[in-house]
Order: structure tokens, then sequence, then C-alpha cells
């Protein structure tokens, strides 16, 4: 699923108010961090996290990384932080605007 940049801006919005639970470290993006950002993601939705200075990836390359291993979206990557997003089909934590269609 993708989200439209209206999304996109309400759900940066809830994320200024969010912990930072990811952290991603010298060992990079491991089976380990993957299955805890599912865990998260499937009882939170949005997921913030952040890149430690001894990680080989930048804040992108991982946002990307753990994006495309777990279904996600990403919402937002500034500095050493990101934010990804996937919706929780069976239980919907977040209700995400409508788009108005174009005619």
């Amino acid at each position: 699923m993708s989200i439209s940049s209206k999304q996109r801006a309400q759900l940066r919005g809830l994320a200024m108010n969010e912990d930072t639970i990811v952290q991603v470290g010298k060992a990079g993006i491991t089976d380990s961090l993957i299955a805890s950002v599912n865990a998260a993601l499937t009882a939170r939705e949005l997921v913030k996290g952040r890149v430690l200075e001894a990680s080989m990836l930048t804040a992108r390359e991982a946002c990307d990384a753990l994006c495309q291993a777990c279904q996600a979206d990403p919402v937002q990557v500034i500095g050493t932080k990101f934010v990804i997003f996937k919706r929780n089909h069976g239980d919907p934590k977040i209700e995400l605007v409508k788009d108005k269609k174009k005619k």
C-alpha cells in the first residue's frame, strides 16, 4: 500500500510524539531486528528508529532496507532518525485521512 503526501504529513505529525524504539547499530539490519520491527509495526503501526554512529548504514539506507523487509512504507528520514508505517488490517490503530478524488 502506498500512502499519499497528505497521509504522510499526518503520520509525520503523529510520529513527533512517539519514542524511538528501534536502533540500528554496527551489526546493521539483522533477522532479529527485522522480527522486532515487524512486532512493533503490528502493535503500533508507526515506528520511529535511529541509526547509531557505529553503523555502516545511513538512515535512508536503513529505512529502505527495513521497509523492504517488513513490507512497510517510509514516512520520513531526518538526520539519523527515520519513521516507517505499516497498516495493521486486522486491528487498525491509526485512521488515515482520505484523499479527495480529482475530477
